[in-house]
């Protein structure tokens, strides 16, 4: 048998090293989380800022409050996904164009907080799952992701120091199934933004990662 000369043989260590390397970043033993929840438990975000723009016309709804309900279990190294989770979401004294009023009810519960990146003392994220119907005189739409039933991934940040998850506009929101007189300020498959600052009570709950 034809022996392995030593430069073969080094090479093959050397290949053999890569490979386990390689083999250990993509394990799942080392693509956990590493994040840490401290001041957890349930809390309540308040919004008095919440608005709905429609990207391609421009009508925007508007409500003077919005309440979500949520927890997140307190912990270390933990996965940045569904690191927090959104059970409720409700909506107060909402108006868009001609003074339509609208009663808005949100979907597809519980939503996800995900922890993405860090940068001290603030966390980006997503808030996926999101789904949400509203109803006024004579319109009715549901929003959701990029393809009609589908839930939507909206972007997020949430700060340490003010204790405020805002929710930023962007993501893959869509209307669907939009019907009334709804027609012309909101047609089906328009990109849609929505934009809140949630104010936690209690003001305790801290997201950090290295």
């Amino acid at each position: 048998m034809r022996k392995l000369s030593t430069l073969t043989k080094s090479s093959l260590v050397t290949g053999a090293a890569i490979a386990a390397a390689v083999g250990m970043a993509a394990s799942p033993a080392t693509a956990a989380g590493t994040w840490t929840v401290a001041g957890g438990g349930t809390f309540t975000g308040t919004s008095t800022n919440s608005v709905l723009t429609d990207s391609k016309t421009g009508t925007q709804l508007k409500c003077t409050s919005s309440k979500a309900t949520g927890s997140a279990a307190n912990g270390t190294g933990k996965s940045g996904t569904g690191i927090a989770s959104i059970s409720a979401v409700t909506w107060t004294t909402c108006s868009g164009p001609l003074g339509i009023t609208f009663n808005v009810t949100a979907q597809g519960l519980p939503w996800a907080l995900n922890a993405v990146s860090y940068a001290s003392p603030v966390t980006t994220g997503t808030l996926s799952g999101v789904k949400a119907h509203i109803s006024g005189a004579g319109c009715t739409a549901d929003f959701g992701g990029a393809t009609s039933g589908s839930a939507a991934t909206i972007d997020v940040k949430y700060n340490n120091s003010t204790h405020t998850l805002s929710v930023l506009g962007t993501g893959n929101l869509h209307a669907w199934n939009v019907s009334g007189i709804c027609l012309g300020l909101l047609n089906s498959g328009d990109s849609v933004g929505y934009k809140g600052d949630y104010a936690l009570s209690p003001a305790t709950l801290v997201l950090t990662s290295p």
